[in-house]
């Protein structure tokens, strides 16, 4: 209907950004099958429906699919055990419309935003994400919804025609974050020592 509605209102349809998506805080250990499976249903057969819902249509106008994805499980992600995993199937999913429609020359791209700012799942959270982002964000703070949307416009755009079949991660490098085994005072003391030594051989 949706796809219908689109064509009816507009003419046509050269872009589709499968954006739904389902998410809360749980352990695993407190996950129920129901809720588990609601968020795979919201977020990987939801991007599917929508997408072959609207494959007649991209097909004649070599359209572009855009799925917005998650950098959750680039990495293991507390509490996010159902998030993560509807997410990698939709990475997955990306990859295989992707192989299977290329020849109707409609690309299929994934985008992984990082922590946003502004959104609706920072707002469940509780204070002081912005300093936390800092620490775990290599560039030191939290991404914006413009900046995802500018990387959205980049894939549907000219710029972008001959990437498909990848998913982009927008997420100021927050898949590289790891807890340094060593505090980084320590290894700089280290060096400092080491130079030292060094310089007087």
């Amino acid at each position: 209907a949706a796809v219908q509605v689109a064509v009816k209102t507009f003419g046509t349809l050269n872009v589709l950004v499968n954006g739904a998506a389902g998410n809360f805080l749980s352990t695993a250990e407190n996950l129920s099958t129901n809720a588990f499976r609601t968020v795979l249903d919201i977020d990987a057969v939801g991007t599917f429906n929508m997408s072959t819902a609207a494959f007649p249509v991209l097909k004649h106008n070599s359209g572009v699919i855009v799925n917005i994805s998650a950098n959750l499980h680039q990495h293991a992600t507390w509490y996010q055990a159902h998030a993560a995993a509807a997410k990698a199937a939709v990475d997955s999913l990306t990859r295989s419309l992707a192989l299977e429609w290329g020849r109707f020359k409609i690309r299929v791209v994934g985008v992984a935003p990082g922590p946003t700012a502004d959104t609706p799942g920072i707002a469940k959270l509780s204070g002081g994400m912005e300093d936390l982002a800092s620490q775990v964000v290599p560039l030191g703070r939290m991404g914006t919804k413009t900046e995802i949307g500018q990387v959205v416009v980049f894939v549907v755009s000219s710029a972008g025609a001959y990437v498909t079949g990848d998913t982009i991660l927008a997420d100021g490098g927050h898949y590289l974050h790891q807890d340094p085994v060593v505090p980084p005072d320590m290894v700089a003391e280290w060096y400092h020592k080491r130079e030292k030594t060094t310089s007087k051989l």
